[in-house]
């Protein structure tokens, strides 16, 4: 499944492609050295962003019953293991205990596809983590979910457990593009999930959808938007199709047997969405992420403010403020270690450079912005003095505002936040 991060985002495959071709959205400032730096260490931080990388504490569930044709995330298809695996999350956290301080406001069970567990599984985790840490009462618990998993006694027993949010991985209401993407489910799979989830008691819903799909016109994608917001879902996830190169259509587009959707059409599809929610009173509140008011994701928002959080499992990435831990992106090599009680993972102390750099890339990418004062005093950079033409350029095109010190991009320009951001990047 695809997270309602981001993306988490307005995927950098399509970034890469068509922003630099605005003569506006080109770095200006930056030679040609520090532009190929600031690129390199955008790319790297947003391996970060796709994979995962969520506030609070986040557990993978790396099964899935297919393989997506589109998915390049940590999973398998293989459930034999998954008892085993459950079992080692357990143990990891143990082994974490001391990795976070205060009260757990968020947790996230993601994959992977998460609502393949046993009720049993889910409960034994959350308690696991009870146990571990305190959890405030009102943390947002989220569970990333598979139309075809849900049904009224899996929903009944996931609020028992105190599961307040379904992420709905439903990609698509066209069942022809359902099946080109190699889903589950279908168009009446999807429909009957989200109505046995509300019926259920789920005030608390988001779902993902895909745009910039192969064979989906723009009608299919108006039409997907109108069905979501008909139902009155309160949050919403849309991600650009990224093509990754060991996925099925990565090997489809290298043979010649799939083409990507053009640039424009990325474009058209972004602005509908953009239009069509505004209209329903969604607030834009982040690139992919739209809400409405006050149903903004809890743990998501978390990450994009910098907060520490612990992420837990095979394929996991967790961030203290200071440096990152990766765990290793293998079942069994995961299993194996933690059952020695070692952790599988590698660490990256952040330099500060690192640290501002990431604040721009989390921050601009929010209808937050980020805080030119605190930039300032932190990391002893001037926006405004040392980026002044190109600021003016941005102010000119009416691609950023400034807010007291908040400096944050206009609608207009969040399809264009990455290509933004490189300019304002530091050199590591």
């Amino acid at each position: 499944m695809l997270p309602d991060l981001i993306c988490n985002e307005v995927i950098w495959l399509f970034i890469n492609s068509i922003l630099y071709s605005f003569s506006w959205a080109r770095p200006t400032v930056a030679n040609e050295t520090k532009k190929k730096n600031r690129k390199e260490f955008f790319k790297h931080y947003y391996i970060y962003i796709k994979s995962k990388i969520l506030a609070g504490i986040y557990l993978h569930i790396p099964y899935c019953q297919q393989a997506c044709h589109y998915c390049n995330f940590h999973f398998s298809t293989s459930l034999k293991n998954m008892q085993e695996m459950i079992g080692a999350i357990g143990k990891e956290l143990r082994l974490r205990k001391n990795y976070l301080d205060g009260e757990i406001e968020t947790i996230y069970f993601g994959g992977g596809t998460p609502s393949l567990l046993a009720e049993k599984q889910i409960s034994f985790l959350l308690d696991e983590i009870k146990r571990t840490y305190k959890v405030a009462s009102s943390a947002e618990i989220t569970l990333e979910a598979n139309p075809e998993d849900i049904n009224r006694t899996k929903a009944e027993a996931l609020l028992g457990l105190g599961v307040n949010r379904i992420s709905l991985g439903v990609q698509s209401f066209n069942d022809k593009i359902l099946q080109s993407l190699n889903r589950a489910h279908s168009k009446a799979g999807a429909i009957e999930a989200i109505e046995v989830l509300q019926e259920s008691g789920f005030t608390n819903l988001t779902i993902d959808l895909i745009y910039g799909i192969p064979g989906q016109s723009l009608a299919m994608w108006q039409s997907n938007l109108k069905q979501v917001t008909d139902f009155g879902i309160p949050h919403l996830s849309c991600y650009a199709l990224t093509i990754e190169e060991k996925t099925a259509f990565g090997q489809w587009q290298k043979s010649g047997k799939l083409n990507p959707v053009t640039d424009l059409r990325y474009e058209e599809d972004y602005n509908v969405l953009c239009e069509h929610l505004a209209e329903q009173g969604y607030v834009h509140y982040e690139v992919s992420n739209f809400a409405k008011p006050g149903c903004e994701s809890q743990h998501n928002s978390s990450y994009w403010q910098q907060e520490p959080y612990l992420g837990l499992g095979p394929g996991a990435h967790s961030y203290n403020q200071k440096s990152r831990q990766f765990n290793v992106s293998n079942n069994p090599k995961y299993i194996k270690s933690i059952a020695i009680g070692e952790l599988p993972m590698d660490e990256e102390i952040l330099s500060q450079g690192q640290i501002y750099n990431e604040y721009l890339l989390t921050g601009l990418r929010t209808n937050r912005g980020i805080d030119l004062l605190l930039i300032k005093q932190d990391f002893g950079i001037d926006i405004l003095e040392e980026h002044s033409t190109y600021l003016q350029q941005c102010k000119d095109e009416s691609l950023v505002v400034l807010e007291g010190n908040q400096l944050i991009l206009t609608d207009k320009a969040l399809i264009l936040a990455d290509s933004i951001i490189i300019e304002f990047m530091t050199d590591l």
